[in-house]
């Protein structure tokens, strides 16, 4: 069992698994980070450090971290951050069919080793490393490691191309799912108007009509960025992302002292909406913002660097119809060309996105769900991953979007025994590319007749 501050050699490297953010010096790691390809604010130390410090994500809710430091003649080579998971929430890719499959058949699927950032389904770089000697020098660390700890496998969500390459390198298989991205034009858009002229008719009129809608009803926005947001403003939006939580019967992933921490540790990396109707305000959408990294990047003499924002968080405290889309689509648009950013990210999921997106490329086939296993399940769900081709299938090429689709990869590591099942049973639904939790009351366990039982048994 490797505990906290042991170290591992392999041949001239020496890897450290350290327990808590706080171990880790800020500096070197956000200097590593700053130096990938794909680097976002949600790798940013302050940012790991918050999600930690606030109870987040700790051991107590599900999140035990584990910061993978790869040293190199006592310089830092490469560095990740991988969490032992009690459960699957927070992540937004769904193996609830693997858990409900290990438990069905008598294994234990939890815990798991999970490479992401808890909570954020943003694609970027996960193994920070110098070149891709150390980055694959370190998942194959990673995988070794967890390997000797017996967890069920090894998972990396929202991964940049050159982590894939890594962790494919370690003998992992990939897993895609689809996002919807809007890129400006090249050259820029002038306003929002420029952008809706690149629209069918249709679906310009439609977007104008939902934004009259807002109009309308009364809503004006005021829009901060940085230190602009007051602690009264961060109060307001939690209380609107809370709501949103609570009107669903869940508790919110993330609690105040989280975003007091952003505010007073990276406040440059947010930009806030606040919609207001007769003077009050109604409704907020948070979106995050790659500044630091852009202003990284050109300290080093890098001018490429793409500025991007990212759909985060929203609330509302009163129904406006088309409110949602105007806070969260609309309104940071219309600011992304304002301001010359040539990205903007939606988040996770959403088809509906296509019908407000930029014209770009067609969609890209992506697999909805797979995973990889030793021996004949392996073959088994290679098979498998080339019968579904997920959402993309169903986008059609003719939609006016640029999609881009990023790949998780997953690889079992320890050799299945039988043991006490160590997760709730719950019954399945059926839906394209994979199955989805469906939750009944008490969880009680349902019989789920799926390839992913018939693969157990092969296991077993």
């Amino acid at each position: 069992m490797i505990n906290s501050k042991t170290t591992e050699t392999s041949n001239d490297y020496v890897i450290r698994v350290l327990d808590s953010p706080a171990d880790v010096d800020a500096s070197d790691w956000d200097a590593l980070l700053f130096q990938q390809r794909q680097a976002t604010p949600f790798m940013r130390h302050a940012y790991l450090n918050a999600l930690h410090a606030s109870g987040c994500a700790t051991p107590q809710t599900g999140w035990t971290p584990k910061f993978f430091l790869l040293e190199h003649q006592a310089r830092l080579h490469a560095a990740a951050v991988l969490y032992l998971k009690t459960h699957s929430h927070g992540e937004y890719v769904f193996d609830w069919a693997w858990a409900n499959a290990y438990a069905q058949h008598g294994l234990a699927y939890y815990p798991k080793a999970l490479c992401a950032v808890p909570f954020t389904p943003v694609p970027g770089s996960r193994l920070l490393a110098r070149n891709q000697a150390g980055r694959e020098q370190l998942a194959a660390g990673m995988l070794d490691w967890c390997q000797r700890q017996q967890l069920s496998g090894l998972h990396s969500l929202f991964a940049a191309d050159e982590d894939l390459a890594a962790f494919e390198a370690a003998g992992l298989l990939p897993r895609h799912t689809v996002q919807f991205h809007w890129h400006n034009a090249t050259p820029a858009y002038t306003d929002f108007e420029a952008f809706l002229n690149q629209l069918t008719p249709d679906k310009r009129k439609k977007i104008r009509q939902e934004r009259r809608k807002v109009a309308d009803a009364g809503v004006r926005f005021r829009v901060l960025e940085g230190s602009q947001i007051s602690p009264a403003d961060w109060d307001f939006f939690y209380q609107c992302y809370e709501r949103t939580y609570l009107e669903h019967d869940n508790a919110p992933y993330l609690n105040r002292e989280f975003f007091s921490r952003m505010a007073s540790a990276m406040p440059e990396d947010w930009l806030l909406f606040v919609a207001e109707r007769d003077g009050r305000a109604i409704a907020a959408s948070l979106i995050a913002l790659n500044a630091s990294c852009v202003a990284a990047a050109r300290q080093a003499g890098v001018q490429t660097v793409q500025r991007v924002a990212y759909g985060r968080y929203w609330g509302a405290l009163e129904r406006v119809d088309c409110l949602h889309f105007e806070a969260c689509y609309y309104q940071p648009l219309q600011w992304c060309i304002a301001n010359g950013y040539q990205r903007f990210e939606g988040g996770a999921q959403g088809e509906h996105k296509l019908a407000r997106a930029a014209a770009g490329h067609h969609p890209q086939r992506a697999l909805a769900g797979a995973a990889a296993i030793h021996g004949s399940g392996r073959a088994f769900f290679k098979r498998r991953a080339r019968r579904y081709p997920g959402l993309c299938g169903r986008a059609g090429a003719a939609q006016p979007a640029q999609i881009r689709h990023y790949t998780c990869t997953v690889r079992c590591v320890c050799t299945p025994s039988p043991c006490t099942p160590r997760v709730m049973v719950w019954p399945a639904r059926k839906n394209t590319g994979g199955f989805l939790p469906m939750p009944t009351p008490g969880g009680v366990p349902v019989v789920i007749t799926s390839p992913l039982c018939r693969l157990m048994k092969r296991l077993r």
